[in-house]
């Protein structure tokens, strides 16, 4: 690890200010710290300042509200504490799991819902400095493309890069239709959660659309009657403490067995979080039958590409989409 400089804030406000006040130097935050102190060991990530953020107010930044217009989840609350909130198991489950399913207890219980939908991909030659890594070291190569790829992504993907988005709570919220609270140096703003990453493209080194020096706030998931009948499947090599090979995120509304709405996102099989818009519009007002559940997972890996050995992929992440559907279809609510 090289050395930095560390500095603790009292608000998100200074947070923003100390770093954009720094002026051509690599600034990063550090909430949980359990993305950020891996990768500053491994010297894949070499900031020169380091702003501690977790001096700022938790009854803004650490709380969970849940009213009749939905559920606020401040940007500091841990993983451990929403997973295990009442209101959010009962009224917003695929949350609830996508946490519950993700890294280990010890992680969940340092880990914060602001650093969590940041962390960065777990491809091994991003993490490895003797490989080549366009997201890493931009212009430099993918190494993914013609090596070890069996656990990479098949949508999103370019040329560029093949890495796979590894976070779980990422899919719950962009097919809740969550948004995002930021603060930055030009004052506070809000955007959908499904505007914060960006596709790796031919930048994959640019992995969201945050502003310099901008900080989340927090979360917010609008109330709506598919949110009770929703779950989070995670398909994986072993149990626990493992990264998805494909997961989906749904949220069902329907009546009588017919779909009204319907909300479904894929994670383990692309390089951001990925809402699956086209099988969404495949089931709406039908019945979710062998038939319809066929063309939706069709129509979700249309555009799919895998690279050899993760080709497998797209087999599995319609499966896994197709059980999904059926578990929440037959969810008592």
């Amino acid at each position: 690890m090289r050395p930095f400089i560390y500095e603790r804030v009292p608000d998100a406000a200074a947070a923003a200010q100390a770093a954009a006040a720094v002026s051509d130097a690599q600034v990063s935050y550090l909430a949980g710290g359990t993305t950020l102190v891996d990768l500053m060991k491994l010297e894949v990530m070499r900031p020169d300042r380091v702003i501690d953020i977790n001096a700022l107010d938790l009854t803004a930044h650490g709380r969970i509200e849940v009213d009749q217009n939905g559920l606020r989840l401040g940007a500091l609350v841990r993983m451990a504490d929403a997973a295990d909130h009442s209101d959010i198991r009962a009224q917003y489950p695929v949350i609830a799991q996508s946490l519950q399913l993700a890294a280990s207890a010890q992680l969940r219980n340092m880990a914060s819902l602001g650093g969590n939908v940041l962390q960065r991909t777990r491809c091994t030659y991003f993490r490895d400095l003797s490989y080549a890594c366009n997201k890493r070291n931009p212009g430099s190569g993918c190494a993914a493309l013609e090596g070890v790829n069996r656990t990479h992504a098949v949508l999103g993907t370019s040329d560029q890069c093949i890495a796979t988005y590894p976070g779980d709570f990422g899919q719950a919220l962009i097919a809740l239709d969550a948004s995002v609270d930021l603060v930055g140096t030009t004052g506070a703003r809000t955007i959908p959660f499904a505007k914060l990453h960006r596709q790796p493209g031919d930048r994959p080194d640019e992995e969201t659309n945050l502003r310099p020096g901008e900080l989340i706030v927090s979360y917010f998931v609008p109330a709506a009657p598919w949110t009770r009948r929703s779950l989070y499947l995670k398909v994986r090599d072993r149990q626990s403490y493992e990264f998805a090979l494909a997961s989906a995120a749904v949220a069902l509304d329907q009546q009588n067995g017919t779909v009204n709405e319907v909300r479904i996102a894929l994670g383990g099989v692309s390089t951001i979080p990925w809402r699956a818009v086209a099988a969404e519009a495949a089931l709406r007002g039908k019945r979710l039958d062998q038939d319809s559940l066929a063309a939706a997972s069709d129509a979700a890996f249309a555009g799919a590409k895998g690279h050899g050995q993760n080709d497998f992929k797209i087999a599995l992440g319609k499966r896994t989409l197709r059980r999904a559907l059926q578990q929440a279809a037959a969810l008592e609510i």
